[in-house]
This record gives C-alpha cells, sequence and structure tokens, in this order.
C-alpha cells in the first residue's frame, strides 16, 4: 500500500486546526490565528518522528505529548487549570469529530445481508471526509452556543409561598426581565398558572404592565421565599402567566433582579 506523506500532512494539517479553532472558540481564548497555524505546523513536523517503529504505549505517550507542545504553543500556558481546560476541550472535540469520520466511513465500506457485515472495499475519499466533517463542525458549534447561551440560564428552584404551600419548578433567567411592582418596587417571577392551579393561595394583587404589544393588569401573588441553588430571594411577587413560555420544559420565569439578590 502506498502512503504519500505529503497528504497526510495536509490532511493531519486541516484537522488539527479544526481541533484547536474549536477549543479556541468554545473557551473564547481568543488568540491570533496565527498562533494556531504555528500549533499546526508543529504538529505535522512531528509526523516524520512516526518513521520509527515504536509500540502502541510509546506511540501514546508520544502523541499525547506532542498535543501538550501544541497546546502551549497555540494558547500559552497561565496556571494548570488553564491548561487543564484546554486539554479536556481539545480530546473531546477530537473524539466528537474521530467519531463522525469514523461513521461516516463505516457506513459507506460495509454492506450487510442479516446480521451479516462485509467490506465492499468502496473507502469514503479523504476529500469527501473532510467537506462533510467541515459542516457537521459548524452546525455542532452553532448548536454548542445556542445550548451555552440557553441552557446556562435554566435553573430548579423552589417556589414557597408559606410554610407549607411550595413548588418545584424548571426555571429560566431571563436577563431582559425587568418586570416591577411600582407601587412596592418589588421584583416580579413569573410562573405558568397550571402550577398553582389546585394550589390554596392568599388574596391576589393586580399589578399594572406595559408590554411591546400588550399592556394590562397582572394577577400577583406574595411569595415567602424562593429557593436557587440552596440561596434565598425573599423580596418579590409571583405573577400569574396564563400563556405558555414557549420555553423548552419552563414552568417559571425568573426576574434578573432576583439573581442579583441572592443571599
Amino acid at each position: 500500500m502506498k502512503v504519500y506523506l505529503d497528504v497526510v500532512v495536509i490532511i493531519n494539517f486541516i484537522f488539527d486546526l479544526i481541533l484547536l479553532m474549536s477549543v479556541n472558540y468554545i473557551l473564547k481564548r481568543n488568540v491570533k490565528l496565527s498562533r494556531l497555524l504555528i500549533s499546526c505546523l508543529v504538529g505535522s513536523v512531528t509526523l516524520f518522528v512516526l518513521i520509527f517503529k515504536m509500540n502502541n504505549i510509546v506511540m501514546l505517550i508520544y502523541k499525547f505529548g506532542v498535543s501538550i507542545i501544541m497546546l502551549i504553543v497555540a494558547f500559552g500556558y497561565r496556571d494548570f487549570n488553564y491548561f487543564k481546560k484546554n486539554l479536556l476541550y481539545f480530546y473531546l472535540v477530537s473524539m466528537l469529530m474521530g467519531g463522525g469520520i469514523y461513521f461516516l466511513n463505516s457506513q459507506f465500506s460495509y454492506t450487510n445481508k442479516g446480521l451479516v457485515f462485509n467490506n465492499s472495499g468502496l473507502k469514503v475519499s479523504y476529500t469527501i471526509i473532510l467537506v462533510i466533517s467541515l459542516v457537521i463542525y459548524f452546525k455542532y458549534m452553532v448548536s454548542f452556543k445556542y445550548l451555552k447561551n440557553n441552557y446556562s440560564n435554566y435553573y430548579k428552584c423552589k417556589l414557597y409561598f408559606d410554610d407549607e404551600h411550595f413548588v418545584v419548578v424548571n426555571a429560566f433567567l431571563d436577563t431582559g426581565n425587568k418586570l416591577v411592582d411600582p407601587y412596592s418596587n418589588k421584583s416580579i417571577v413569573l410562573i405558568d398558572g397550571k402550577k398553582v392551579k389546585n394550589m390554596n393561595i392568599k388574596t391576589p394583587i393586580y399589578v399594572p404592565y406595559n408590554s411591546l404589544n400588550n399592556h394590562g393588569l397582572l394577577k400577583c401573588y406574595k411569595a415567602l421565599k424562593l429557593e436557587i441553588d440552596g440561596k434565598m430571594f425573599d423580596k418579590f411577587l409571583v405573577g400569574i402567566s396564563e400563556k405558555n413560555f414557549f420555553l423548552d420544559g419552563i414552568d417559571c420565569i425568573i426576574n434578573s433582579q432576583v439573581m442579583e439578590g441572592l443571599k
């Protein structure tokens, strides 16, 4: 079997660049592209050492050492935690892409009759794999950014109306929600009305509100406290929403001022 060293070096360089760009993007390291390119060049040059025979253990240690050098060249070394995160995400993205490439290659390389699989001899070219991998990579990065921006604001909370009545809710911290009762100056936490439908709560308070396309009176109740991650907040009102929040699994929307007042 012929192995073209220039092709191997180019492919390795491109995949290393994708990995380093992923780490740079996910962890917001904001390093220059030139540093990433130099790091990839270091990784490509070290490939020439592989012409010497190595057993599996030595090969594993060698590759691990090369990845450490590449990460230090790309992102520098500030402290151990900084370096540890870089190394962790480097290998996480590497496994993600490696698994995707293996899947694509196996799908095109094997045919089956029932439970019997045969190698058809058909391989996906490196060009096709690279193009598809890039598409998957960019789709993954967009999805990752969405998840990071949204699910990091999800909280599991306990909302107490008194010592006996409370509900456990999946809440979303809405940084744009600054709804406040103009009379008491208390912030308002919104909850799905179905969560408190069968609860015997005290007399409601009607708070005027104005939104972009609507205005009116919002039914609110005094609450005893809100528990978030073991911390308590006790100066707020609970507004009852009769409409769905249209957020994945969310029963409650936390006012941003609530988090500022956690104690």
